[in-house]
């Protein structure tokens, strides 16, 4: 029903553990421990930009976190209308709430996957999916301080007989995997329930932080009693790949947004005044001087005038021919006495 699952997952298992079975020999339980970590590794490497997405759709949640709150007081009786201001909100921020939960969804079917698979290990079995009757037999033959991979501790003493293996053997390699593994799953959440913006806590996130903090923990504790320890290698390194991550991831985006606030921070010292100088005012263009008119006719009879004046000829005796009031000029006395004769 789930072969979609289960063939892709023991693909992945068999490749990593033909590279190690080169190295530790294909029966060794180093090489099956190592195939079974970096099947996590390649599962959580493809799914590492969607993680980061995550982290980041995060970060612009907190960052509109009063927003949210004034939503969640303007409609708290009214929860359908708040969803819709909700998601309204959401589509401006550019953020996508199912995007956060992708890669733990993606996971859930690859956790149940492995642990099919790890559980079809049996002895008289001729294939396990993409294992054939000696990768088969490998598995099962592979002792880890003398235990077997796919042996659990509340595993029916059949069983055991049939693997040949005590369960204070099975006890003493499960329990202190599902202690580790309880304290990664515990410093994980704790670590990212630091990460939170208090502004944006509620009663939900409160109960949530609750049951990341301790009930699930508690919850990987108890159900390593009924998980192969090949299953609980996974579970150990998958939390151990979560926690690095996130510090990684974290440290990076902070560096990003350290930047993006210095390079801000540059522009403004950049514009502001030095201590002790005074601020300057741009000065606007100085306008145009207005350009007197003048009466083009005034000008012409002024320039006739003087050109009259200047063009008239000097007196014959050496006078200005300019004529003075009260004086009569020598031609009109001649011209008196021609009539008078």
């Amino acid at each position: 029903m789930l072969d979609f699952i289960y063939y892709p997952v023991s693909f992945i298992l068999w490749c990593w553990h033909w590279v190690f079975g080169h190295v530790f020999g294909d029966a060794s339980a180093v090489s099956w421990a190592l195939g079974i970590v970096f099947l996590v590794f390649t599962l959580r490497g493809i799914l590492y930009k969607p993680t980061v997405k995550q982290v980041r759709s995060m970060r612009k949640m907190q960052e509109f976190a009063p927003e949210i709150k004034k939503l969640q007081a303007k409609y708290k009786n009214d929860k359908q209308k708040l969803q819709q201001e909700m998601a309204k909100l959401q589509q401006q921020h550019g953020v996508n709430p199912l995007g956060g939960c992708l890669p733990m969804l993606l996971q859930i079917p690859v956790f149940l996957g492995l642990f099919h698979v790890l559980r079809e290990f049996k002895p008289g079995k001729t294939m396990n999916y993409f294992f054939d009757e000696q990768g088969v037999a490998s598995y099962i033959d592979a002792d880890l301080f003398g235990a077997r991979l796919g042996n659990w501790i509340t595993q029916p003493a059949v069983e055991l007989a049939n693997f040949d293996v005590s369960r204070g053997a099975i006890i003493a390699v499960a329990v202190p995997l599902m202690i580790a593994a309880s304290i990664l799953t515990h410093l994980t959440a704790r670590h990212s329930v630091a990460r939170q913006n208090p502004e944006q806590a509620t009663p939900q996130t409160a109960i949530m932080n609750k049951l990341t903090l301790y009930m699930f923990p508690l919850g990987v504790l108890i159900g390593g009693f009924f998980f192969p320890i090949g299953l609980l290698l996974y579970w150990l390194s998958n939390n151990g790949w979560t926690l690095a991550q996130q510090h990684f991831v974290y440290r990076k985006i902070d560096a990003e947004e350290a930047e993006k606030k210095a390079v801000v921070i540059e522009k403004r010292s950049a514009l502001a005044p030095k201590p002790g100088q005074k601020p300057v005012q741009k000065k606007g263009p100085t306008p145009a001087k207005p350009v007197e008119k003048t009466d083009t006719a005034d000008t012409a009879d002024t320039a006739a005038e003087t050109g009259a004046d200047s063009t008239e000829p000097p007196a014959a005796n050496g006078t200005s021919g300019t004529e003075i009031p009260g004086l009569i000029s020598d031609r009109s006395r001649k011209k008196s006495g021609r009539k008078n004769r």
